[in-house]
């Protein structure tokens, strides 16, 4: 019976000077995050975007203090549908007209908030622009949004042959 009370006591002791309160506080300093933002821009077409990102981190990890600049962040999953694209290069008034109106498509499972960016071959130079269009700046999850624009200009400030749409991207303003 003392032999089993020995080994009883040595077995309570053995677990006392284990468990040590300092393991604990290590454990739990390395396991403390926080979440930190990053902030981070981009410039595309002379306009500049910024482009936040939260990220986890060690609670000891020191916040940036300056933005980072990024390459413009493009949506992957996207398409477009054009509805219409109409190109009148005289239209009897001396003005040339641009009209289109073309679908956006968000096609991740995540609600998006950017810029669209189209891209036009005019005379065979290909330029991209967003043509001051500030609809569409956000497009919810699987969902889909119709810009639209309009314009007739004087010939005096010149007249193109042609203009083609060659392609329109979603750029991201925030992750």
């Amino acid at each position: 019976m003392k032999y089993k009370a020995i080994l009883n006591l040595l077995f309570v002791l053995f677990l006392c000077f284990n468990c040590s309160s300092n393991d604990e506080n290590e454990d739990s300093i390395q396991s403390c995050t926080k979440t930190i933002t990053i902030t981070q821009f981009y410039i595309l077409d002379g306009a500049s975007y910024s482009y936040n990102t939260e990220q986890e981190v060690p609670c000891d990890f020191s916040e940036p203090t300056s933005a980072e600049q990024i390459e413009p962040q493009k949506l992957e999953d996207f398409s477009y549908n054009v509805i219409q694209f109409e190109y009148t290069q005289n239209t009897g008034n001396n003005t040339s007209r641009l009209q289109f109106e073309i679908q956006l498509n968000n096609l991740s499972d995540q609600p998006v908030e950017g810029i669209q960016r189209i891209t036009i071959n005019s005379d065979n130079i290909q330029f991209s622009t967003n043509y001051g269009i500030n609809s569409c700046t956000s497009i919810d999850a699987n969902s889909s949004c119709v810009i639209t624009y309009d314009v007739e200009e004087p010939h005096s400030t010149g007249i193109s042959n042609t203009f083609e749409l060659i392609d329109v991207e979603y750029y991201l303003t925030i992750e």
